[in-house]
């Protein structure tokens, strides 16, 4: 890499000049800005207590010796402390030659080290996916995807909460109300189904506990007793028991709902390595937390509940087992962390959930770590922002939740609106038509969402996600598309390049386009650091907006040099596959022609 020969260099410079070692990755190397004249920009700041001398005289030094030293550095200009450096045409087409040969240009072949496990998804069987859980999905299936693509050994897994307090009172309303209903003779999917009964649940507990404060009882009190939850917590007990004709309800109204995930999944484009299932692991979790009793580093209390305390790391005290002997979250997740930690002894053991739980994973890794399980160090919580509407914040339970499927849907009528409305297909048929249109909604939506750092809460409105012109998937796929029609173009007139010629002159934006694609290994390697889908997404729209300016500046079919027409089919080409392999990483699909 450039940066890190030009590194070596200045330290062996200033060893030569000032009589001191530095070390190659203590230089300040940056991009040289857009409004200065140069590739890449040495801070010299830093550099004076060695040189004894003003800023401009250290860079003219420092500068001079590059320019004879190097071969790839040509030229350079002082502006104050800032030595701004030119790259030599002669490299950044060597560069080209080399990447745009390499199918896998900016992706690493996967290495030795212990794997990492990343959980996302993890819904709930009471209830359909909703624009949460898209956040939730996208962002792990992208993150899982940039980490392969640096070389880790990745294992995607979902943990479906198929048990709970929650899971019986869809269970217990379908009993009560459901009448026989069935995705079958209902026509309904069966999340949809099952998150109906859910809603309609919590409708008519809502009832209970105002006829309740009505006849002079305290509303945390009605709230305990209401006839609803007391059944609810009862059919619980007998899940946990094996009662036979709970589980068969149970295991029937799952199918309904694991029926329905799938079809939501498909649509949404990610996968899983292995699921897990609550019903499952909250078993290893009880015997966690039995073992840490009888090792004293739990306790019970008087009413039979199990509890760790932690206050001597500074939280609270935490619940593991109810006092009916019922488990809670935490009971199953640590279950869930030995499950996966003998499956797969993964360097880390990445949570991809919602920030509203930074708490339970901090908790979850401090009584792993008190129970002696020294992985407990490599549990990462990918925590991220809510996803809210312009309307305020979903709740399901209340029946007020963006369903994922609907997302995906009114996503994909309003790519086909506004493709209409511009007359992008008109000469498309029916069905490469159709096939556009999701291909733009979808890409509409995952850009959209993957865009925004994973850590700032997001305001999600659809109508902002499809526009050809701004910071939007659209806009990338349009000019993908715009890409291989110069190609398509190209061919039919006969002009098939295979190399570049090494002495061309470049012209600016030429360059400047090099210099984007230059950058995208180590924007792949960024974002798998900071565990940034955004940093990708970004660069994306960086790209696109340099090749339109390039596009727009020079003449490629028509221009009358050979040399440099060919250079501009092939620069062209390679963008297009940079841009695939970016957006691939977000899960996104980039269309031939629109």
């Amino acid at each position: 890499m450039l940066e890190k020969k030009l590194a070596e260099a200045l330290a062996q410079t200033v060893k030569t000049l000032y009589g001191q070692e530095i070390a190659p990755e203590n230089f300040q190397i940056q991009k040289t800005r857009p409004e200065f004249d140069g590739d890449l920009t040495v801070v010299v700041f830093p550099l004076l207590r060695y040189s004894h001398k003003a800023p401009e005289a250290t860079a003219e030094e420092l500068g001079s010796r590059l320019v004879s030293e190097m071969d790839e550095i040509t030229g350079f200009n002082v502006i104050k402390g800032f030595l701004n450096l030119d790259v030599s045409d002669r490299y950044w087409l060597q560069f080209f030659e080399e990447a745009s040969s390499s199918e896998r240009f900016g992706f690493q072949p996967e290495n030795d080290e212990p794997p990492v496990v990343i959980e996302y998804s993890s819904p709930n069987t009471n209830k359909p996916l909703h624009l949460g859980h898209v956040r939730n999905n996208l962002l792990g299936w992208s993150v899982a995807e940039i980490l392969k693509a640096n070389g880790r050994k990745v294992y995607k897994v979902n943990l479906v909460n198929d048990r709970g307090i929650h899971i019986c009172k869809s269970m217990l309303a379908w009993q009560k109300w459901g009448n026989g209903k069935t995705p079958e003779n209902t026509g309904i999917k069966g999340d949809k189904l099952v998150g109906d009964f859910y809603v309609l649940f919590d409708k008519e507990y809502k009832k209970q506990i105002a006829e309740l404060v009505a006849a002079g009882m305290d509303e945390k009190e009605a709230a305990q007793k209401a006839p609803l939850i007391q059944e609810a917590k009862a059919m619980l007990v007998k899940w946990e028991s094996g009662d036979p004709e709970v589980r068969r309800l149970w295991e029937e109204m799952n199918r309904w709902v694991y029926t329905g995930f799938d079809v939501t999944y498909k649509r949404m484009g990610v996968d899983f390595d292995k699921i897990y299932y609550e019903s499952d692991t909250y078993l290893l979790g009880k015997a966690l937390v039995q073992d840490g009793l009888e090792k004293g580093i739990f306790y019970r209390k008087e009413d039979g509940s199990v509890w760790c305390d932690l206050r001597d790391e500074g939280l609270d005290e935490k619940l593991l087992l109810r006092a009916d002997g019922t488990s809670v979250y935490m009971t199953q997740d640590l279950g869930t962390a030995q499950l996966r930690y003998d499956d797969y002894h993964p360097q880390t053991l990445m949570y991809v959930v919602g920030n509203e739980q930074n708490y339970h994973f901090e908790v979850l890794q401090k009584i792993l770590k008190k129970l002696g399980k020294s992985w407990a160090d490599g549990i990462y919580h990918l925590s991220y922002g809510m996803v809210e509407l312009p309307h305020g914040k979903m709740k399901s339970r209340e029946g007020t939740v963006v369903d994922a499927d609907d997302l995906m849907e009114e996503m994909a009528a309003t790519a086909k609106k506004t493709s209409e409305t511009l007359g992008k297909f008109d000469d498309f048929t029916e069905e490469e038509s159709r096939q556009l249109w999701e291909m733009i909604g979808m890409g509409a939506l995952k850009y959209f969402i993957l865009k925004v750092d994973p850590k700032k809460t997001m305001l999600f409105n659809p109508e902002e996600s499809i526009d050809f012109n701004g910071n939007t998937g659209s806009f990338i796929q349009y000019t993908h598309a715009r890409i291989r029609s110069v190609i398509r173009k190209a061919k039919a007139s006969g002009i098939s390049p295979k190399e570049v010629d090494k002495n061309l002159e470049l012209a600016k934006k030429e360059k400047s386009l090099l210099q984007m694609l230059y950058d995208f290994p180590q924007t792949v390697k960024a974002a798998a650091k900071a565990y940034s889908p955004a940093q990708i997404a970004n660069y994306s729209y960086e790209l696109a907006k340099e090749y339109n300016q390039f596009y727009h500046d020079y003449s490629i079919l028509k221009e009358e040099n050979a040399a440099k027409r060919d250079f501009r089919v092939l620069l062209s080409d390679f963008t297009s596959q940079v841009l695939r392999s970016a957006m691939g990483l977000l899960g996104i699909q980039l269309p031939e022609r629109m």
